[in-house]
């Protein structure tokens, strides 16, 4: 259905140290920054970019807006969590755990990047 996600960062460093430990630990590679200071990460089926936001303002972080990453495995979300705060990202949301209902059973982890931006991973149980 994606294409590509682009949120902002005013720290593009931090956001891309942040990033390429969270992204490697689900098996993708570390970002490349392009040309114009922009830093993209590369799947099979879309692409995930950090950008300087173009008109020169301030990057914010949308409120109620979460991007949510794919995970293989419990472990994975639990990594994930972990190598996270330990690149600058902090808590939000409840622990890692299982959500969902009677039917859909998710094992999900939520944290804040260093620009504020809301992501988690996801396992589908």
């Amino acid at each position: 259905m994606f294409s590509h996600v682009m949120i902002g960062t005013n720290d593009m460093q931090a956001s891309k140290q942040f990033y390429d430990a969270l992204l490697t630990t689900l098996g993708y590679q570390a970002g490349n920054i392009d040309e114009k200071g922009r830093c993209f990460y590369f799947s099979k089926n879309g692409v995930f970019c950090l950008t300087k936001p173009i008109d020169g303002e301030p990057a914010t972080y949308g409120n109620g807006m979460t991007i949510g990453f794919k995970a293989e495995s419990v472990e994975l979300v639990d990594s994930w969590h972990q190598v996270g705060l330990e690149n600058g990202g902090s808590e939000c949301e409840e622990p890692p755990g299982v959500r969902g209902n009677s039917e859909t059973k998710l094992y999900m982890a939520y944290l804040r990047d260093p620009s504020g931006n809301k992501i988690c991973a996801t396992h589908f149980m």
